[in-house]
């Protein structure tokens, strides 16, 4: 009995489409802060020297001139050789703030202002074209000033800064990153569901022996539990089967005996001069039972997938005497055997695949208007066999019962056959045990047309 476990595939479900998302939202979230962060950042030590360099100029100016101070710094940063490509602009501003010897309060600068009451210490913030930074504070006679600096000039950023300023792109990769996240956990969740339908269908097709890999069996979620589920199922389904199998086969192998011993009276019968219409039925009886015995143990033999081993060898050469004795038995009765197959050499079980292709020719033949034919061709890794004739056919919902032990249709096919149902049925075993698939179609305007698909890339 399979062990009770809490339900973790609803936990690994909820789990992951929680961290999926989380992880997304978390991500688009953090962006803007992660921007603001970068781009505000504590004054570098450079651009601090700077300022202090800029504002001993200021200091050192007479005092006559004290109306055009940033005239000084304008000729300082001209005669610079490290400022003179870089466009380095100073701002003067009281304590109060306000900007000095300067027409206009630029936008930029107001902004940048607010940033440094908020923070409560000199900064650098880069702006999407600008650098700004600032304030120094110093005392130029017996005032208060602070000084700002600006490089009108674009620094180089980490890319995933440039999502945080695009906000369709920023939502295009999240919808991209939850699907692929998304895809990955249904690729985790549907690759052993595959699996197990890889199986049963496997099972459906005759295959018994087919169980579950064992990594999924070995999983500790639902999906584990299934596979356990399926492989003992498996086992009880291919244990009973053999079970009636080998049941089959031995009372068909006890029916002999008593069989045997009739057959055997009825000559001892015979030998003393008894004979007439009702021993004569009893010879009749017994010969068809002595048949019908010897097919049952032939399907148990192939049901059970006990055949020789297999063989390479060319497909007209295992069907050679099977050919030969379908084309003198259609000639007796009448009729036309045409055979079109190619010189191809593969892997296969001679007796029964001759077996299986003999009782399909003899239905055929048996009712057949004139035509029979018989045709192979290869298709890729796989042999297909197809064998029609022009008779008339089986009822629709017959086609899909043929192939099943003892089932006759209610057709002229078989009404006077006297046969048991079984010719087909081992037919299909045999097919089954190479592997392959045998389907029976109506075949237009008329007859039946049953078509063999056995697999070339089978071991030796």
């Amino acid at each position: 009995m399979l062990k009770q476990t809490p339900n973790r595939l609803f936990i690994k479900l909820l789990l992951s489409f929680w961290l999926c998302s989380s992880v997304i939202i978390a991500a688009v979230a953090l962006l803007p802060l992660m921007q603001q962060n970068y781009d505000r950042q504590a004054i570098p030590a450079p651009l601090q020297q700077l300022l202090a360099e800029a504002a001993n100029q200021l200091q050192s100016y007479p005092n006559t001139d004290q109306h055009h101070p940033m005239r000084v710094l304008h000729r300082w940063v001209a005669k610079h050789p490290r400022f003179q490509d870089k466009h380095l602009k100073f701002y003067l501003a009281d304590s109060q703030d306000n900007l000095l010897y300067s027409h206009s309060n630029p936008k930029l600068l107001r902004h940048f202002q607010l940033m440094v009451d908020e923070v409560g210490h000199p900064i650098s913030h880069q702006f999407r074209n600008d650098l700004m930074f600032g304030p120094y504070q110093f005392n130029m006679n017996g005032q208060n000033y602070s000084l700002y600096g600006r490089f009108p000039e674009h620094h180089p950023r980490p890319w995933f800064l440039y999502l945080a300023e695009h906000k369709g792109l920023t939502l295009a990769l999240a919808i991209l990153l939850s699907g692929l996240l998304c895809a990955l956990l249904a690729w985790h969740l549907g690759k052993p569901l595959r699996l197990l339908k890889q199986s049963a269908e496997a099972i459906a097709r005759g295959n018994l022996t087919t169980r579950v890999d064992a990594q999924v069996a070995q999983r500790r979620d639902e999906i584990g539990q299934l596979a356990q589920a399926f492989n003992l199922m498996g086992d009880s389904i291919e244990s009973m089967v053999l079970a009636q199998q080998r049941l089959i086969g031995d009372i068909s192998h006890e029916l002999r005996t008593p069989l045997t011993r009739l057959q055997l009276a009825l000559a001892l019968a015979r030998k003393h001069g008894l004979d007439g219409k009702e021993l004569t039925r009893i010879a009749d009886e017994a010969d068809q039972l002595e048949c019908l015995i010897a097919e049952l143990l032939e399907l148990s033999r192939v049901k059970a997938n006990l055949p020789e081993s297999r063989k390479r060898l060319e497909l007209n050469e295992t069907l050679d005497q099977v050919l030969g004795d379908a084309e003198f038995e259609a000639e007796q009765q009448g009729k036309v055997l045409h055979i079109h197959l190619p010189e191809l050499a593969f892997s296969h079980y001679p007796r029964p695949l001759s077996r299986a292709i003999e009782n399909l020719l003899r239905n055929a033949i048996r009712y057949a208007t004139l035509n029979i034919w018989i045709s192979a061709q290869q298709r890729g890794n796989q042999l297909l066999i197809t064998i029609h004739d022009d008779g008339p056919g089986v009822e629709t919902e017959a086609l899909a019962h043929l192939f099943k032990p003892f089932f006759r249709p209610d057709s002229a096919r078989q009404r006077d056959s006297g046969g048991w149902g079984l010719g087909m049925a081992i037919a299909a075993a045999a097919i089954q045990a190479h592997d392959g698939e045998i389907q029976a179609f109506n075949h237009q305007p008329h007859g039946l047309r049953l078509d063999i698909v056995l697999p070339l890339n089978q071991p030796q």
